[in-house]
């Protein structure tokens, strides 16, 4: 097995099962399924190092059958995460709190970071208009994740303590 399939290993899929079974319905557990994986892989991808594509992906289409059945694939997963659909479930606060939980390697506020990442790589693949919801989305977080970074100064100044410090 690579390095990168390694990251993707047994502790990881225990941990994106674990979220999976935060899902209150099989359509929601199915989605958490999804977004957990597909966070994971991207998160497993920002090396500097060579990754053998084939192997990676035919190990996780082979953990990505196991789990949720046959009609899903590492690909399949990236396109789900890059339409309206995904939006629900990294707004679902049970999402945040099992991802947070079970999977602290990639942390929560990188989700906006690795969906973006998501939508230039499908961008350079197809050619297709990545405005729109996802992409929205992302804009919202950024503008909400500043305006916390002002307040959080703000009040530093308050206090009297330097900004940074």
């Amino acid at each position: 097995m690579n390095k990168h399939a390694d990251q993707l290993g047994p502790a990881t899929r225990e941990h994106i099962l674990a979220i999976t079974r935060a899902g209150v319905t099989r359509a929601e557990a199915t989605g958490f399924f999804r977004v957990a994986l597909g966070l994971c892989y991207l998160a497993s991808l920002m090396t500097q190092e060579a990754i053998d594509f084939k192997a990676l992906d035919k190990d996780v289409n082979r953990f990505i059958y196991q789990s949720i059945g046959p009609g899903h694939s590492i690909t399949s997963i990236l396109q789900y995460m890059s339409g309206e659909k995904v939006i629900r479930v990294v707004d679902s606060p049970r999402f945040l709190r099992a991802f947070a939980e079970h999977c602290p390697a990639v942390p929560v506020d990188s989700i906006p970071f690795l969906l973006g990442l998501n939508l230039g790589v499908a961008k350079d693949l197809s050619g297709i208009d990545v405005r729109g919801p996802v992409a929205d989305w992302i804009e919202r977080q950024r503008l909400l994740r500043e305006a916390r970074e002002e307040a959080a100064a703000r009040a530093a100044g308050e206090d009297g303590a330097a900004p940074g410090l």
